[in-house]
């Protein structure tokens, strides 16, 4: 089952933009929460989607219709099968790309979840790269850029890096507000995660790039009322139950 944004998907979802600034929520916490809840942390589990036929091989961007490949198929069972072993979540969010929603699946299904549907877990538009091969791309004069100095690049057509990091901020920000005390999954693409793990080490954006986000990783945030805390990056195996300790 998928929703969108905690409702059912209908005929007009796919206007909203994506890149959407979330409103201030002005109603303060202490008259929603119990103290309890305000002074623990929301865990959010940044997973990338599993791996797809044109991973590592072709860009493409937020193109419809790439679907996981078999191998992406087992590891977004493994993912849910590592996720399965934390004492609860609270709610499944997916990009709308059906790669990120194939992937969120498995994780939604073992908790008897819906997939919630977030387009601000959105990959970067990438306009006019849309569907360049890596090899390719990285003969484009504006190739160096994007690796060095990301801060300063808008794709052609599309979005600039600046934007894309705001726009997950923003939305990792929303869910952590919707969600006070409790442990989130957001399913999203690889620079996104990498903006958003950046932004939450304190690492300018010009060095997100060094940050590896391999596919159906994930990459534990917990959020604090003073401030993130990484508790792990690209983990692609292992026992995750610690992190339940963590918040």
């Amino acid at each position: 089952m998928l929703v969108h944004g905690g409702r059912a998907c209908g005929p007009d979802d796919g206007a909203e933009r994506a890149d959407r600034v979330r409103p201030c929520l002005r109603v303060a916490t202490s008259d929603v929460y119990p103290r309890s809840v305000q002074n623990k942390p929301t865990l959010v589990l940044l997973v990338r989607h599993g791996l797809t036929p044109t991973t590592g091989v072709k860009l493409p961007g937020r193109a419809a219709g790439l679907h996981l490949s078999d191998e992406g198929r087992r590891q977004a069972e493994a993912a849910a099968a590592r996720i399965e072993k934390l004492v609860s979540v609270a709610a499944v969010y997916a990009s709308s790309l059906e790669r990120a929603r194939e992937t969120a699946l498995p994780i939604a299904r073992a908790r008897h979840l819906a997939v919630r549907v977030e387009r601000g877990l959105l990959e970067v538009d990438i306009g006019e790269f849309t569907g360049l091969s890596l090899k390719r791309a990285a003969r484009r004069p504006e190739w160096p850029i994007i690796q060095r100095n990301p801060s300063g690049f808008r794709f052609p057509g599309g979005e600039s890096f600046a934007e894309m990091q705001t726009r997950m901020i923003s939305t990792i920000a929303f869910l952590v507000e919707r969600h006070r005390g409790q442990i989130v999954v957001a399913v999203s693409h690889a620079d996104p995660i990498k903006a958003a793990v950046a932004h939450a080490l304190g690492t300018p954006l010009d060095l997100f790039q060094r940050i590896a986000i391999a596919p159906a990783s994930i990459s534990a945030v917990a959020y604090h009322a003073h401030g993130p805390a990484v508790l792990t990056v690209n983990s692609v195996d292992g026992d995750l139950s610690w992190l339940a300790g963590k918040r």
